[in-house]
């Protein structure tokens, strides 16, 4: 198996059964995103403490792209500082638009890479790390990715 395939298996595995999905009822922060192009429309529950994201999960629908990312986003940022929560969106963002990897260990979010190759196909995968940032930010509009 490749390591596209692979990459391609995982992003289905977490689009079909997404993981943190769900309301959480201890939230310090929610925000709504919506991903007007394609559909996508979630919800991110965020409980933050001393800058330290203690838990996140999401709701809502979407494709694939965009429901593996909210999935892989709430595995990799539980524990982070608010500092390397942001430095992972850029990383992030850096990944789906280029299709390289930073400087910087992704993990499992490296599946992503392939996105780049279909530009309108960055907005599903960065709409819940744009909805995260606008809950953080305490921002009062919806999140968009347009």
């Amino acid at each position: 198996m490749s390591l596209r395939e692979l990459y391609q298996e995982m992003i289905v595995d977490h689009g079909k059964e997404p993981r943190n999905f769900g309301k959480l009822s201890q939230a310090s922060h929610s925000h709504a995103g919506h991903n007007p192009l394609c559909g996508d429309k979630l919800m991110v529950y965020i409980k933050e403490k001393n800058g330290v994201i203690e838990d996140l999960r999401f709701e809502g629908t979407g494709c694939a792209i965009s429901v593996a990312s909210a999935s892989l986003m709430t595995e990799t940022l539980k524990g982070k500082t608010l500092k390397e929560t942001t430095d992972l969106f850029d990383h992030f963002h850096h990944l789906v638009t280029t299709g390289k990897e930073p400087e910087v260990e992704m993990g499992k979010l490296a599946v992503f890479s392939g996105v780049a190759e279909f530009p309108v196909r960055v907005k599903c995968a960065t709409l819940a790390w744009h909805t995260l940032n606008a809950a953080l930010a305490n921002d009062p509009d919806p999140a968009t990715t347009e």
